[in-house]
């Protein structure tokens, strides 16, 4: 079996429940870039990603416009988001401290303050408007 080449990641999908609640975090508290905002049927897709990382997207999108999806499962859906369980992102920077208090002084909802982790990474965590947990690696 050969090895895959080429392969990248170009983006991945996080709900959001309030378009420009997560629009301010991930470009104003985050500092990413936006890079598409498409509205349809009275929804929101916001694409956003780190500045000077063109081919890394992250798209914000309406759970309720998931094809397939029941009326008890968005509600679950819903449910899961509010506790901050539903999705998780994991991010890295190579100075977690400035990262945080950065985060911290724009008023990001902070899970945990940097910690030495006992599967050997330095961490934090941050939740964003919609409840999407955010982890945050120390590059070493």
């Amino acid at each position: 079996m050969s090895a895959m080449t080429n392969i990248t990641i170009h983006s991945t999908f996080l709900p959001h429940d309030d378009p420009e609640a997560s629009l301010g975090f991930y470009r104003d508290t985050l500092g990413f870039e936006l890079r598409n905002d498409v509205g349809y049927n009275g929804m929101r897709w916001i694409t956003v990603g780190p500045a000077g990382q063109p081919g890394i997207s992250i798209v914000l999108y309406p759970p309720q416009a998931s094809p397939g999806v029941t009326d008890d499962e968005r509600r679950t859906i819903a449910a899961m988001m509010a506790k901050g369980t539903y999705a998780t992102l994991i991010l890295a920077t190579p100075d977690l401290d400035a990262t945080f208090e950065r985060l911290a002084a724009r008023g990001a909802e902070v899970v945990e303050a940097p910690t030495e982790q006992p599967y050997g990474v330095r961490d934090c965590a941050v939740r964003d408007p919609a409840g999407n947990m955010l982890r945050i690696q120390e590059r070493r």
